[in-house]
């Protein structure tokens, strides 16, 4: 499994609600049959649906996409954060989209849609930017709803380095995949919409329109989903791949496409070629479709929910939130100018310590005055913003002074981490820590990674 980071599903979110009853009369007003409701299952949908199942599979799993300020939006982020997944949330202007089925005897009889017309997305923010870049691998579910077409979104995915693997559940509606993309999944009518020739459904005209596609995306492949009968993927050349679907008797095909795309992207993440990952893929789906669908989908395995985050995510509110709930507040502190792989260990290490954990960065002019006027590299905006995308990161407080004295003060935190280049040291940190009586300690030290060598080293490669 790839250590990068998490799966990272990027598109739109619905509340999907599915309301059974009984019929045994017609309305007297109207030729309508009158449903007796029974039972109300509210569930993610779109995008949620499809991170949701990644993180049954396991592995941590951000959803970045767009929600309204209303109750269906209130429900969804609930929901999702007890089953573990992060949100990095990009604001919508409109209400949230929700799908209501109803069902009599297991039986469809009505689908009424609510919100979601007229709705725009806003810019993501850097943070959200960041929690991109970090992805071991991307998912993207569109539902044709603006969220896969944010030109700043766009912009984070076509900056993913080569190695991450990007899956794109494409939506009519929607934009093109972005260039480059690993695996598009469009079923049997998205592709048919786009390449109509030629005429039928045979395995051939199935395969020609997979190739056709993965060479006006310029995907390394295209699998096109068709239900029952499995998938057909192809690159721009060469000979197909036919992956039969495993007979599943009954169940529901709802939120099929979406069990195959997180697994495929799931798959890719933890080392997987292509081909290996859509057979994958094509199992999963069967066994989901005959397990019935999106509809049976358990609500009973309880995830730990994450530290409370207030509005804003406000570091100083969120350590109060913590410590009145009886957790364990944990800080560490430092330029974090350029981030290299020994902070993210000394960070995942200072996390396990407690129940959530505050980075006190210092400002540009703290910096300045610390390490020269050419540093920081980075601004500390940005290196807010990446910090703040780490999964093991709950929040960031920026501090002007030269010592993190005063921001401990304000955080009050019982726990001050230092790396373990301070061993043999007394930390300066330990007095101001004792006043309510927290503890600072010592991490493991990571040897050959500075921000400091990097700019050198970085330097002396741009005068050669």
């Amino acid at each position: 499994m790839s250590d990068r980071g998490p799966l990272v599903v990027v598109g739109d979110t619905l509340l999907d609600r599915d309301v059974s009853g009984r019929v045994d009369r017609l309305s007297p007003d109207a030729p309508v049959p009158v449903v007796d409701e029974a039972d109300v299952r509210s569930r993610p949908g779109g995008a949620g649906l499809a991170a949701l199942l990644a993180a049954a599979d396991g592995r941590p799993v951000t959803l970045v996409t767009a929600l309204a300020d209303d109750a269906p939006a209130g429900e969804l982020r609930a929901m999702l954060a007890a089953r573990g997944v992060e949100l990095a949330e990009v604001p919508l202007r409109g209400a949230t989209p929700e799908k209501v089925r109803i069902a009599t005897a297991g039986r469809p009889l009505l689908r009424l849609d609510r919100g979601g017309d007229g709705a725009a997305v806003g810019e993501p923010s850097a943070a959200v930017r960041a929690a991109i870049g970090w992805a071991s691998a991307v998912l993207v579910a569109d539902y044709g709803r603006g969220v896969a077409a944010q030109p700043r979104l766009r912009e984070a995915l076509e900056a993913l380095p080569p190695e991450v693997a990007v899956v794109w559940d494409p939506h009519p509606r929607g934009p093109a995949p972005t260039p480059g993309a690993t695996l598009a999944t469009p079923n049997l009518a998205e592709a048919t919409a786009l390449v109509p020739e030629p005429d039928g459904d045979a395995l051939p005209a199935v395969a020609a329109r997979a190739r056709a596609l993965a060479a006006r995306w310029g995907a390394e492949a295209v699998s096109v989903t068709c239900g029952a009968r499995g998938a057909v993927m192809a690159g721009a050349a060469g000979p197909p791949l036919a992956i039969p679907a495993r007979p599943a008797c009954g169940g529901d095909p709802c939120g099929a496409g979406d069990r195959f795309a997180s697994r495929a992207a799931t798959a890719l993440a933890d080392g997987a070629g292509i081909a290996e990952a859509v057979q994958d893929a094509v199992l999963a789906a069967s066994r989901f479709v005959e397990a019935g669908g999106a509809g049976a989908v358990s609500w009973n395995r309880q995830a730990p929910a994450p530290p409370p985050r207030p509005a804003g995510d406000d570091a100083i509110a969120l350590a109060e939130a913590v410590r009145a709930a009886g957790g364990t507040v944990v800080a560490t502190g430092g330029c974090f100018d350029l981030l290299h792989p020994g902070h993210i260990r000394t960070l995942e290490a200072a996390r396990t310590l407690g129940d959530c954990l505050v980075v006190c960065l210092n400002s540009d002019a703290s910096v300045r005055r610390l390490k020269g006027e050419s540093r920081p590299v980075v601004g500390q905006d940005d290196r807010a913003a990446v910090l703040g995308a780490l999964r093991c990161v709950d929040g960031v407080l920026i501090f002007d002074e030269d010592t993190p004295v005063a921001a401990l003060e304000r955080l009050r935190p019982d726990v001050w981490a230092k790396g373990g280049d301070y061993a043999g040291r007394e930390l300066p940190e330990a007095a101001v820590l004792g006043r309510w009586g927290g503890e600072a300690v010592l991490l493991p030290f990571v040897d050959g990674k500075s921000s400091t060598r990097l700019i050198e080293e970085a330097s002396l490669r741009a005068v050669r």
